[in-house]
């Protein structure tokens, strides 16, 4: 490239906003990058982190070769070689595994490195190769399954409101979700609703910087979420604001339903949540006599042991006040469920059937396994129970292969490394959680080094393994031809050639999106509320000894995501432990003392930062440091138990109990 050139993109991290943006490009090297301001959720605004994007993509850190591990696994040592010496030896090793062992002796370890349709997660990247080696099927259900699931229950589909038309609320309850540091850009609608009069309620157990500028905050113990719903609930009955009309037309088992409301008074409700009655009674008030009202809620609020409960309770709100009728009104957790395409990962390439891996049972299940294939992910330092893990990945007999960015923990553990393109650097299709554009991502410069796509990656492996199956070797814009051929209504008008030019299309959604005024997509066409017993399920912490710990986003990264970067780790500083003064003068701790913070899992190293943020018998650490970077050589999920939440295998990052001990 030569020239000045001005490049559209999309932004493939995990964060609701899939931003688009613009980058400038001369004689060939990217210099610049912004927010698309044609773009109208982005606004031509990108976040703190992303704004350093140019800086990541050439790092002196960045992995620009093949590498084969020379030391012990976990040292970090590695020697470079040619691509044709690492697909030998990985078309070597798979033979051999799946002859010896079986193919679903093979893990295939998928995250939300990139959510994109053709390199990342969201398009099941390289699972046409994984089937035609009989390869276990990879379950990405870390982030946002069990809300996911009990959404669907209750709605027939994850996809709720169009988070936009909060801009139309007069009542807003942001419940679970820390908006100005995970998916600011949806903050500009909330500001137009509040010039508006809209009132905006922080529901959190921790007063983040989202709580700071909402007009009320409600401090609710982690995990009690659906008892708040019920508490509010029984306000909106004694009030008789509830839609009785809609109720008869669009709900079934609201008798069962409004018997166990009944059973959630406000001061039950107060002693449950934490949450003074007063302040239950008066959103509940508030709910009853306010239309349009507005439900955000995102992945924190479902990550504990009743996590798909509390979503199906909370979107059972605005059926019983009628809100889903309503432009505005409702529940947005996530708009996923209204992409309606997907890539055929051509399961009849499967000789049989195989078993499925959760992500969330790394630990229990790896040693069932013989070849690890890591790609978008950095399990050590993301995923539960990473004592058992680091454990497991010591193992001579386990092959790792890692294709990565970066040196990442996970890197440091594997057999073989293979460099990787990133976002400026090759094709990509997106669609964010947040809202229903599509973007597409051009590339604007070449990859450095001797970097590969992940579909290339895909493609020349299964060459050198002397596959034929011509599906194998699809082009990236073949693929994204095949995504936009599904021929749903929603995709009406929308061609790749048209993507490609614009950067950036609307579904073919109304605006504005009232989904489910009319009814939903279940069986009966009705809201399906909770069965009688089955609105509330505690979380494991409840009534235990010691202190629930919360690990919220970090401002400075996404995921372990930018867990490299010299400027946002130094504004990150050392992990810190956020604790109640009543909880620090109990155990004797002193402001910037550094603890162990620990439970049967194991532990990590943080600084007390004794705070009013959490109340008593709650701590709060920032997930996304390295624990390579970190003191301990840990970081907060060295504590994290890997079990299930009640729907969806979710995780429960924020229902462990922990104890902080002084160093």
């Amino acid at each position: 490239m030569s020239g000045n050139l001005q490049v559209l993109g999309a932004c493939p991290l995990d964060c609701p906003d899939t931003c688009s943006w613009v980058v400038t490009v001369e004689d060939g090297k990217a210099v610049k990058m912004r927010g698309n301001p044609d773009q109208p959720y982005t606004r031509g605004a990108l976040c703190v982190k992303v704004n350093r994007y140019l800086e990541h993509t050439q790092a002196a850190d960045r992995i620009l070769y093949p590498l084969r591990r020379t030391g012990p696994k976990g040292s970090g040592q590695f020697e470079r070689i040619s691509w044709d010496e690492a697909l030998d030896e990985i078309a070597t090793r798979l033979r051999a595994i799946v002859d010896e062992h079986g193919g679903e002796a093979i893990w295939p370890y998928n995250g939300t490195g990139s959510l994109g349709y053709l390199q990342g997660c969201e398009g099941v990247a390289g699972r046409r190769f994984w089937n035609m080696l009989g390869a276990s099927r990879h379950w990405l259900n870390i982030c946002s399954s069990a809300g996911s699931a009990g959404l669907r229950r209750a709605n027939g589909t994850a996809g709720g409101m169009d988070p936009e038309n909060l801009a139309q609320a007069k009542l807003i309850l942001l419940w679970g979700t820390n908006t100005l540091t995970s998916g600011h850009h949806l903050w500009k609608f909330i500001q137009d609703a509040r010039a508006d009069g809209a009132h905006v309620v922080a529901i959190d157990p921790i007063r983040t910087r989202t709580a700071d500028q909402a007009d009320e905050h409600l401090a609710i113990r982690p995990g009690t979420d659906a008892a708040l719903a019920l508490g509010l609930l029984n306000v909106v009955l004694a009030e008789g604001g509830q839609d009785e009309e809609y109720l008869a037309a669009h709900t079934e088992g609201w008798d069962d339903f409004r018997a166990e409301i009944l059973e959630y008074p406000v001061e039950r409700v107060a002693e449950i949540t934490g949450i003074p009655a007063a302040s239950v009674h008066s959103l509940g008030m508030r709910l009853a006599h306010t239309r349009p009202t507005a439900i955000r809620a995102t992945m924190g609020i479902q990550r504990h042991a009743g996590g798909g409960t509390a979503m199906r309770t909370i979107t059972a709100i605005p059926g019983v006040t009628g809100d889903w009728r309503h432009p505005g009104g409702g529940v947005a957790y996530s708009t996923s469920d209204h992409v309606r395409f997907t890539i055929d990962t051509r399961e009849d390439l499967l000789a049989e059937p195989v078993r499925t891996l959760p992500m969330t049972r790394l630990a229990a299940e790896l040693p069932s396994v013989k070849c690890l294939f890591v790609y978008g992910a950095n399990p050590l330092a993301s995923t539960s129970d990473t004592n058992r893990i680091r454990r497991e990945m010591l193992r001579e007999d386990l092959f790792t292969v890692v294709v990565e960015q970066f040196p990442t923990d996970t890197a440091d553990h594997a057999d073989i490394v293979l460099p990787t393109t990133m976002q400026t650097e090759h094709m990509d299709l997106h669609a964010g959680y947040g809202h229903l554009y599509l973007m597409w991502n051009e590339p604007a410069v070449a990859p450095p080094g001797e970097c590969l796509s992940t579909t290339e990656t895909f493609r020349r492996l299964a060459e050198r393994m002397g596959m034929t199956e011509p599906s194998l070797f699809d082009t990236d814009l073949e693929l994204a031809g095949q995504l936009l051929s599904s021929g749903h209504p929603s995709l009406e008008g929308i061609t790749l050639d048209r993507l490609r030019k614009e950067g950036w299309m609307r579904m073919s959604y109304p605006k504005p999106f009232a989904p489910f005024a009319d009814g939903f997509p279940t069986r009966s066409g009705r809201l399906r509320f909770p069965p009688p017993g089955k609105a509330y399920t505690p979380p494991d912490s409840a009534g235990r000894d010691g202190l629930t710990l919360i690990t919220p986003a970090a401002h400075t990264f996404l995921n372990t995501v930018f867990g490299n970067n010299p400027e946002l780790r130094r504004r990150a500083k050392d992990p810190v432990v956020l604790v109640n003064a009543a909880d620090a003068a109990a155990r004797g701790l002193s402001h910037g003392q550094r603890v162990r913070v620990h439970n049967a899992n194991g532990e990590f190293l943080a600084d007390v930062e004794i705070s009013d943020r959490v109340a008593a018998g709650v701590v709060a650490s920032p997930k996304g440091h390295w624990p390579k970077f970190s003191p301990g050589a840990a970081n907060v999920n060295a504590v994290v138990d890997e079990r299930d939440a009640d729907m969806g295998r979710g995780a429960v990052y924020h229902d462990n109990v922990v104890e902080l001990t002084p160093v």
